[in-house]
């Protein structure tokens, strides 16, 4: 039986993604530009030597710009790859190009395990981590599957600093939070960094 709180989370979640599908194409690329133009600028971001990222979806802002510069700088790049049989859960994978890449269980293109080899037993560094909509306390709201709240809770993503990228209209003032909500360090839109209270 749904909470309030999943009653609240679900109504806003398809307001902003029905806003975000109301991009018109040129103007998320503008968008998606710039706000990974910040990304970039961010010292933890130029001093990342492992860094998981997320393959873009239902309008998500990019992130092909912030690859290719990892790529170029020969730092380990992860992307998540969900596990059809375990809703929830996903595994994360080193990818060294585009062509490690294919469609998965949802169309959205993830590692090819066939080409790249599964992360495991090393630190990352900072995660890149997308979501519908953040608060300016750091709360994020996914699409509802809880794969990150699952992955970031994991012991080993403790020191890792996460970063959200978003559209300027996702970052609202209050989300419903619960307790398996995993918050932001940084939220950054096209025009704002917004750095959490206690953010390294």
């Amino acid at each position: 039986m749904k909470t309030a709180i999943q009653d609240q989370k679900q109504a806003l979640r398809s307001a902003m993604t029905a806003r975000r599908a109301e991009l018109p194409p040129a103007e998320r690329s503008r968008l998606s530009l710039r706000i990974q133009e910040r990304i970039l600028a961010l010292p933890a971001f130029a001093a990342a030597r492992t860094v998981l990222l997320y393959s873009p979806v239902r309008g998500e802002a990019d992130t092909s710009l912030l690859l290719e510069h990892l790529w170029r700088r020969g730092a380990r790049v992860l992307l998540p790859r969900c596990r059809p049989e375990r809703p929830g859960e996903m595994d994360l994978f080193c990818v060294a190009g585009l062509a490690e890449l294919k469609p998965g269980a949802w169309g959205i293109p993830e590692p090819d395990p066939a080409a790249c080899d599964l992360f495991e037993g090393c630190a990352i560094d900072l995660a890149v981590v997308p979501g519908v909509a953040f608060d300016r306390a750091g709360a994020r709201l996914g699409l509802g599957g809880g794969y990150y709240d699952r992955l970031l809770a994991q012991p080993d993503m403790a020191a890792c600093l996460k970063i959200a990228p978003a559209y300027g209209f996702q970052v609202v003032e209050r989300l419903p939070r619960e307790a398996w909500d995993r918050p932001m360090d940084i939220i950054l839109t096209e025009s704002e960094t917004l750095e959490i209270k206690g953010t390294p």
